[in-house]
């Protein structure tokens, strides 16, 4: 039986934050290699949930198509066991519908700069459970959707 290797702490930083540098570049491949096969993605603030990696992608795809530009910048990260915490900041420039749980919001051609935070349970090198924190008061605010 082979025994189990431990995986350091940069090489569980280095393999969470790689779906969000190919969410960048809108490589899907990349994001569903980077992924579990039990994968479950948990959106915080809008209270979606996703299963799968495909379904998860779908809904990566989306936040890509409103904001094709989007990057993330990354400012810390810390790994702990098998837990890894990224902290980031999302930009990018409202160019295509937005869907939300409350309906679409049109193209505003406004930017966004977005304090968020992801915690990831890992599987070995590829993320299992991932739980994405993000000021969306202050994206709806940038595009000019509240007072």
């Amino acid at each position: 039986m082979p025994q189990a290797t431990a995986v350091s702490p940069q090489a569980l930083i280095d393999a969470a934050k790689a779906p969000i540098e190919a969410f960048g570049r809108q490589n899907w491949d990349e994001v569903r290699s980077s992924l579990d096969s039990n994968f479950i993605y948990d959106e915080v603030p809008t209270g979606r949930k996703t299963r799968g990696a495909e379904e998860s992608i779908s809904l990566m795809q989306g936040w890509a198509q409103a904001f094709p530009d989007c990057k993330a910048t990354f400012h810390d990260a810390f790994a702990s066991g098998t837990s890894v915490l990224i902290e980031l900041t999302w930009k990018g420039t409202h160019q295509g519908p937005l869907q939300t749980p409350a309906g679409t919001i049109k193209p505003t051609g406004k930017s966004i700069e977005v304090r968020a935070c992801m915690v990831n349970e890992m599987s070995g090198e590829k993320i299992r459970v991932q739980r994405h924190y993000f000021d969306m008061a202050t994206m709806f605010q940038q595009l000019g959707l509240t007072g």
